[in-house]
C-alpha cells in the first residue's frame, strides 16, 4: 500500500462547533470537514477540547445499522458511544470515517447479512462467499486528516491492530494504544469471535452467560 505522503496534503475544509451528547451530558465539539482527501469521502473530525500534544484519537467507520438503530449484531453502536464519552472527558479526536460495511458500502452489507442467515457464515466468510475481501478499509485518509489538523502523534482507542498498522505506514506515530470495551450480547458473539480469529482484534472475553 502506498504511504499517503505520496499525495497532495489534504487541507481544512470547515470547522463549527456543535452540542454533542456525551453520556449524560451535552459538551461542545468542533466539527471539521475536508478538502482533497485521497478517497473523496466526506469524512468529519469531530474534536472536543482540550487537546494535548498526543491526543486521544478513535477511527470509528460509519455503520448505519449500529451507530443509528442500535443493531445487535455487531458491537458499533456501543463502542461509538464508549469513543465519544471518553474522547469528549478527555480532550480528543473522533474520526467517523465513511466506511460503511468494512468498506463494502450499506446496501452489500445488508446482503452479506442474508448470506450469513442463509448459509450460517460468519462476516468474514460472507465476504467472501459475496466476492469482497475482508475489509476494504484504507486508513490512510485517516492519517490525513490528523495530518490536517497539526497532529502527528496520538494515543489511539481500538482494539483493531490493523489501524494501528496503517497509521503508522501513513506517517502517524502511535505512542500508546488504549483498548475499547467488549460489548458482547447473545446477538454478536460469533461476530466478536470472528474479528479475533481473522483480523487480530483484542477483544476478552468473559465466560459468563450471555
Amino acid at each position: 500500500m502506498e504511504s499517503a505522503r505520496t499525495y497532495s496534503a489534504a487541507m481544512v475544509r470547515t470547522r463549527v462547533t456543535v452540542p454533542v451528547s456525551a453520556g449524560s451530558t451535552w459538551k461542545p465539539a468542533e466539527m471539521v470537514t475536508f478538502s482533497d482527501l485521497i478517497d473523496d469521502g466526506e469524512h468529519i473530525a469531530v474534536t472536543f477540547a482540550p487537546l494535548s500534544s498526543v491526543p486521544l484519537v478513535r477511527l470509528h467507520s460509519e455503520c448505519l445499522t449500529g451507530d443509528v438503530f442500535g443493531s445487535g449484531r455487531c458491537d458499533c453502536g456501543p463502542q461509538l458511544d464508549e469513543s465519544v464519552s471518553m474522547i469528549a472527558d478527555a480532550g480528543g479526536i473522533l474520526l467517523y470515517l465513511r466506511q460503511e460495511g468494512r468498506g463494502i458500502g450499506l446496501y452489500n452489507k445488508i446482503d452479506t447479512y442474508r448470506v450469513q442467515d442463509e448459509l450460517q457464515l460468519d462476516t468474514f466468510a460472507a465476504n467472501r462467499e459475496l466476492d469482497f475481501s475482508d475489509d476494504s478499509r484504507d486508513y490512510r485518509v485517516a492519517a490525513q486528516m490528523l495530518q490536517a489538523l497539526g497532529v502527528q502523534r496520538i494515543r489511539l482507542l481500538t482494539n483493531n491492530p490493523d489501524k494501528q498498522a496503517q497509521l503508522e505506514s501513513a506517517g502517524i506515530a502511535v505512542d500508546e494504544v488504549v483498548p475499547t470495551g467488549t460489548f458482547r450480547t447473545a446477538y454478536n458473539d460469533r461476530y466478536l469471535r470472528a474479528k479475533v480469529e481473522h483480523s487480530g482484534h483484542t477483544i476478552t472475553f468473559a465466560e459468563e452467560a450471555i
